[in-house]
């Protein structure tokens, strides 16, 4: 084992088990690992200007790209969780019907504005309004914001029928600051992200790497994991 510094680069929606994960990782005393937080378009910008670190956690399609790119050794993936996607609203706000496609449709019609970010819940929720042709007609009360803490900070203190969607997780970290999980997406319009962990080809510190990855496929880890929502 390494007891050098471990840089982790994920993506934010898994933050409440990582961070539990990695607070019992340094306690042992076997390494200190660090995590930089960044959206997966950021990650995948980051890996594009040979940013290196040791071990990335990233949506599953992500690392599949940079196991192509040799930028990750895809033959140590391993898979971390699934995070879905929720629905968010201020908690004075009253909570429309939300339990079926069609409801969903005529909250977001009917809200103030809607809201969501530019990481990966994002840009399913962007797809979804596309596909279900209400996109245009909303553009002008359509807020995007770069991530989910970001976009959370703007709902906190907000006003009106706003409705916003976002991972479920980060969702949760919220609810003591004025926001509510509405409702989760109806399970046919749901999606899940999946997101795996690899070492990187250029790893620094690859002893620790590997050593971390290890430990991610402990029964402890899996269980931080799952006691934070991420399936």
């Amino acid at each position: 084992m390494s007891t050098a510094t471990i840089s982790l680069l994920s993506a934010g929606a898994i933050e409440p088990g990582l961070v539990a994960a990695v607070d019992a990782y340094n306690k042992r005393g076997a390494g200190v690992a660090n995590i930089t937080w960044s959206t997966a378009p950021v990650i995948r910008r980051r890996l594009d200007n040979n940013e290196v670190h040791d071990v990335v956690i990233a949506p599953d399609a992500a690392i599949d790209d940079f196991a192509r790119q040799h930028k990750v050794a895809g033959d140590e993936r391993l898979y971390v969780g699934r995070v879905g996607i929720g629905i968010v609203t201020r908690v004075d706000v009253v909570t429309p019907d939300l339990s079926n496609v069609d409801a969903v449709e005529k909250a977001v019609l009917d809200a103030e504005s809607v809201v969501f970010n530019r990481a990966s819940s994002g840009l399913h929720v962007e797809a979804l309004l596309k596909n279900r042709g209400i996109s245009d007609s909303i553009q002008h009360k359509t807020k995007r914001f770069d991530d989910g803490p970001a976009m959370m900070a703007h709902l906190i203190t907000g006003k009106g029928q706003e409705i916003a969607f976002g991972a479920i997780i980060e969702i949760l970290m919220f609810t003591s600051k004025g926001l509510k999980l509405a409702a989760p997406l109806p399970e046919e319009i749901q999606h899940w992200t999946r997101y795996d962990a690899a070492p990187m080809t250029a790893a620094r510190n690859a002893v620790g790497a590997r050593d971390f990855m290890r430990y991610l496929a402990t029964p402890q880890v899996r269980g931080l994991f799952a006691a934070h929502g991420i399936e």
